[in-house]
């Protein structure tokens, strides 16, 4: 049975995280037979938000297949008007319990975002839309004293959390109905592993990132 709470969803993501960091997947609802029987329907547990890097794949990163996860990703996990009718839509209509904000260390995007404030400069093209997507981000981290691109990352993700809340009455009433919740996590690139960094949903206990063995070689 999948989970059917956001505290059983947050769970089976770390879970599944774990065994991708220490080389165990278990490749789960990948073959034939579950392909055929989610044809006609699907009942994700997990919304995910997250970064286009495609070093952030999320049905790998934690170890899912085929109608577990509702994936969402662009750049810097930014949250146009799509990607909230995305949202409501998963958590809505197919009763998904768990909304997760996913970024990642060194982000580009953020650093694009960095560097144009710095440079008082916006890309050309629709880039400049991400850039003023993450430019809040920039100037709440600056607030509170966060200078370090790491740590400007977490801010994002945390105001990317409270964003999808703010700007979608649709989420925020699940939220507080408590059917549903949503975390930021944070992914590092070098380890593989996620650590929680925001929510918003009493239901959802923060987990500790999985610890990668001290023999393992991982993968970059």
């Amino acid at each position: 049975m999948p989970p059917t709470t956001p505290e059983q969803a947050l769970a089976e993501l770390y879970a599944g995280n774990r065994r991708f960091v220490t080389g165990a997947p278990h490749h789960p609802n990948q073959d034939a037979g579950h392909r055929a029987a989610v044809a006609d329907g699907q009942h994700p547990f997990a919304v995910l938000v997250g970064c286009s890097d495609s070093r952030l794949a999320a049905e790998i990163i934690f170890d899912r297949g085929l109608g577990d996860l509702f994936v969402v990703r662009t750049a810097g996990h930014t949250a146009g008007p799509e990607v909230l009718g995305s949202v409501e839509y998963a958590v809505t209509v197919l009763g998904t319990p768990l909304v997760v904000v996913l970024g990642h260390d060194s982000c580009g995007a953020v650093q694009a975002a960095r560097e144009a404030v710095r440079t008082g400069t916006s890309p050309s093209g629709h880039l400049g839309a991400v850039v003023d997507a993450v430019a809040p981000s920039l100037l709440r981290a600056a607030r509170e004293g966060v200078e370090d691109l790491d740590g400007i990352v977490d801010v994002h993700i945390a105001q990317t959390v409270e964003a999808l809340l703010a700007r979608s009455t649709v989420l925020a009433g699940e939220v507080a109905a408590g059917r549903c919740a949503v975390v930021g996590l944070s992914y590092r690139l070098s380890a593989g592993e996620v650590r929680t960094v925001a929510q918003a949903g009493s239901p959802v206990t923060p987990v500790p990132a999985p610890a990668a063995p001290a023999d393992s070689a991982l993968a970059g």
